[in-house]
């Protein structure tokens, strides 16, 4: 080669080691989006999730919103948050068992009823609310509609039922019969939440009829927690006893 002509100049080898660094770059940057990703998955699932449990708690028109957090407990001796608590993870609705709830008005029947119907709303439950008397009134107007199994069946879809104010009102012959039809297409089937002011003994008095009321309360009962609320009105606990219309009624006979 002739002197005044350059030879191609050979680059330099780059040691191997070099690359190491904008690997481990590379890897950790992945591992950075992989992170990213998942978390903006969960995000998205928590969106849906949050979305789907407002949807169910509108649509079982739940007469107020109420949570076992603003229940006050120390103002009810007859339950404890231990005893109602774990009722807020939903097993009882996976066993078809079901929860009553007896006690004098104004003890709390209707909160706990509502906390554990929207603690189930947020468990991916489907739910409906209503009192006993607008639950005989939709079965009157299912049965005069068409045929009443069909409406039955529709409502075995729900996880959970709550039938609100059992024994408030009596019913007649063929509301109590309507009433019994609903207790039984659920029972081993999907959960009932029911409140009552009334013992199960005087249950009879309500549905006019011992052997209807007894029937139904056993398939009630078979599979259920049943907790007593004691003590008086937590709405009337700023009147002194005197301020009660019991009390007043007492002493003016």
């Amino acid at each position: 080669m002739d002197r005044g002509q350059l030879s191609p100049a050979t680059p330099p080898a780059i040691p191997r080691e070099s690359h190491a660094p904008r690997i481990r770059s590379n890897i950790e940057a992945t591992g950075r989006c992989r992170g990213l990703r998942q978390r903006h998955n969960r995000s998205e699932v928590s969106a849906r999730n949050a979305s789907g449990a407002e949807l169910r708690i509108r649509g079982a028109a739940f007469p107020a919103r109420k949570t076992l957090e603003e229940f006050v407990f120390d103002h009810q001796p007859g339950v404890r948050r231990d005893d109602i608590a774990p009722l807020a993870a939903g097993h009882y609705l996976a066993e078809a068992r079901n929860v009553v709830l007896l006690g004098p008005p104004g003890t709390g029947k209707t909160h706990l009823a509502t906390a554990l119907g929207i603690a189930a709303c947020h468990a991916g439950q489907r739910v409906l609310f209503g009192t006993a008397t607008d639950w005989v009134a939709r079965l009157q107007d299912a049965h005069q509609r068409g045929p009443l199994p069909a409406e039955l069946v529709k409502l075995r879809r729900f996880g959970l039922i709550i039938i609100d104010e059992v024994g408030y009102l009596p019913f007649e012959q063929d509301a109590a019969n309507l009433f019994f039809q609903l207790v039984s297409s659920r029972y081993e089937h999907a959960s009932l939440i029911l409140t009552s002011n009334l013992p199960f003994a005087r249950w009879g008095d309500v549905f006019g009829d011992q052997t209807v009321a007894a029937a139904m309360i056993d398939r009630i009962v078979h599979h259920a927690d049943v907790h007593t609320l004691k003590g008086a009105s937590y709405r009337l606990k700023h009147l002194g006893e005197n301020a009660l219309p019991s009390v007043q009624a007492e002493r003016a006979n």
